[in-house]
């Protein structure tokens, strides 16, 4: 039976280094040359996560910001669907940027980023190079953005994702990225993996029962409650773990995903 393979990046797919792994690369690839469909839902916006879709040789939609943007890479799609939050509540949250230690603050859509600072711009991390046009002014974030991110220390991410909500509960969503590092994503009032999951597995004509997925931290936790075999990472944490089906034997840094792939799906028998 033909499967739909969602999958989250950081904490999952990812290893310790931010990269997939060659025996997961290949486990993946396998699922694939057998029938299967791979789709990457991830909470990092395109260009930092369009490089593992290439190296996976994808071509099926792609779920960025939490669902907030659901696409097919690199060319034109009638399904594509982009969410935004208010323009005026960025600067809402950049006001509040030392109330609640934050080390930067930026806005985001599919094409491009505006970051309040250049002292934390990290252009690894950013997969790009910033430029002027890049700081977050109201000059330069003249449209909604499609996603928030800030970012804060491990210890205040609890805190400040509360602070968010309490203030802003009616309008936006708060998640945990996941990975090593303390990343909160702010999207519309609703947004989630699982709506993306749901377009893309409609797209495909995959059935919901068909539909397996990996994760690892708060924002995957109605993504593995939605689809019909949800699967948390050993790494996971405690909620993920009891929302999901199973969880595999091995963590993110030990290809855990390929693992449990390759008994689930029977790939080394096929």
């Amino acid at each position: 039976m033909k499967k739909l393979i969602a999958i989250d990046l950081d904490g999952t797919t990812l290893n310790a280094q931010s990269l997939i792994s060659n025996t997961t690369e290949k486990a993946l690839k396998n699922a694939i040359k057998n029938g299967h469909y791979v789709s990457i839902v991830t909470g990092r916006p395109y260009r930092m996560s369009g490089q593992f879709y290439r190296q996976l040789g994808l071509n099926t939609p792609m779920v960025n910001f939490n669902g907030a943007l659901v696409h097919m890479p690199e060319q034109k799609w009638a399904d594509e669907k982009e969410t935004g939050i208010q323009r005026d509540l960025v600067f809402d949250i950049l006001a509040q940027k030392k109330a609640l230690n934050l080390d930067f603050v930026a806005a985001e859509n599919k094409e491009t980023f505006f970051i309040d600072s250049l002292d934390y711009f990290d252009s690894t991390f950013f997969a790009s190079e910033a430029t002027p046009s890049n700081l977050l002014t109201a000059k330069n974030l003249v449209t909604d953005p499609t996603s928030m991110m800030v970012r804060t220390s491990k210890d205040q991410a609890a805190h400040v994702s509360d602070s968010l909500m309490k203030q802003y509960g009616d309008y936006v969503d708060v998640r945990t990225w996941g990975g090593p590092t303390p990343i909160l994503e702010i999207v519309s009032k609703g947004i989630q993996k699982a709506r993306g999951v749901e377009q893309v597995a409609r797209y495909l004509d995959i059935k919901r029962s068909d539909i397996i997925a990996f994760g690892d931290e708060h924002n995957d936790e109605e993504m593995l409650e939605y689809v019909g075999w949800g699967v948390a990472m050993k790494n996971a944490t405690d909620q993920i773990k009891s929302v999901a089906n199973d969880v595999t034997e091995k963590t993110n840094d030990e290809d855990g995903l390929a693992d449990y792939l390759e008994r689930y799906l029977d790939l080394k028998n096929q």
